[in-house]
């Protein structure tokens, strides 16, 4: 007959109450310093993530202004634009802005051009689009011409207090510094946590955290770069329907560009709770496939829940999730169990 080992794992390591939370306490301190060092790293490279950031919205504001400026053409000369117009347009990214000059101001600038022997193909009185200001007999008291004012695309973000760009860069610093710290933090984190683990639970969150991490990774990565775009132009369209132009202020974009990020990072975490629930024997693969349609019933409530209020962010969490819950289902029965190590060693009789 086998007998239970007498030998305590976590002889070496055993501590008072008092002892753990001093331990904790110098965690907690170091990693807090890795933070600060981090928010001070930050500093020097927030400008550059705030101008990363905003790449999104700018690129849906441009497009938004554009697309105004062609539809107004179209209104004006009707469906066909002319096609040196639209080509001068689409290569420089051009839109215009309407304005009327005087016809004692356009005399005199093609006086100076006819100065310089320059040929002009029209005269004022063959410019169209002339605008009367006066009432009454006699003479008008000024004639206005109609003209446009060609300019690139250069969308603007606004801000409405003086403090509001200073708190912006701190909080760009300070997301920063956390990305750059965290190694460090996690780090001093798990040398307290470990302390406690048995050799084969620390095998287990060498697995776990890499693929976590990785998940986070790819559902955030998944938000910045292929979700805020269709997301700002969905949202835009709204705009334009309505014939409102937007004007966004910064603060509200960092948290739009926070929140959606975070909430798909989360999200993404589904096939590693999966795991989770089929190793603690809560679920199981057969569980999984049988209740499928429920699952997916529930990641679509919990898109809508994790996203702004629109259907197509809500859309796109939510297709990459379904994918993600059949992979789940292939991650636990592909992934071999790994045995009790107190199963073998002592017989309890």
């Amino acid at each position: 007959m086998v007998q239970q080992p007498n030998e305590d794992l976590f002889e070496p390591s055993k501590m008072t109450f008092g002892e753990h939370l001093e331990e904790l306490r110098v965690c907690l301190v170091r990693a807090l310093i890795g933070l600060a060092i981090g928010f001070l790293i930050g500093l020097l490279f927030a400008g550059a993530v705030v101008r990363k950031i905003e790449v999104p919205l700018k690129s849906a504001l441009d497009k938004f202004y554009f697309e105004k400026a062609v539809s107004e053409l179209k209104s004006e000369y009707g469906k066909d634009v002319p096609a040196d117009l639209q080509s001068f347009m689409q290569a420089d990214q051009m839109v215009y802005e309407e304005v009327y000059w005087e016809t004692i101001e356009i005399e005199r600038i093609l006086d100076s051009l006819n100065s310089t022997n320059l040929e002009i193909d029209e005269s004022v009185e063959q410019i169209t689009g002339k605008v009367v200001v006066g009432a009454g007999p006699g003479p008008p008291t000024s004639v206005f011409v109609k003209t446009r004012i060609w300019k690139p695309l250069d969308a603007r973000i606004t801000s409405l207090s003086a403090h509001e760009p200073f708190m912006i860069w701190l909080k760009a610093a300070l997301i920063t510094g956390a990305v750059i710290s965290s190694p460090w933090v996690f780090w001093h984190v798990w040398s307290f946590v470990a302390a406690g683990l048995y050799p084969h639970e620390k095998n287990h969150v060498y697995f776990v955290v890499p693929f976590s991490l990785g998940l986070f990774l790819a559902g955030a990565a998944m938000a910045f770069f292929f979700v805020f775009e269709p997301v700002l132009e969905f949202l835009f369209g709204f705009n334009k329907l309505m014939k409102i132009d937007p004007d966004p202020r910064i603060s509200e974009w960092m948290s739009f560009v926070l929140f959606l990020p975070l909430g798909f990072g989360i999200s993404f975490q589904l096939p590693l709770v999966m795991l989770v629930l089929d190793r603690i024997g809560v679920m199981s693969v057969k569980t999984y496939l049988e209740k499928w349609r429920i699952a997916v019933l529930v990641i679509f409530v919990v898109a809508m829940l994790l996203t702004p209020a629109d259907p197509i962010s809500m859309l796109l969490m939510a297709g990459p999730l379904t994918c993600l819950y059949f992979g789940g289902i292939a991650l636990c029965h592909w992934l071999p169990k790994r045995k009790n190590p107190f199963g073998e060693g002592y017989d309890p009789a």
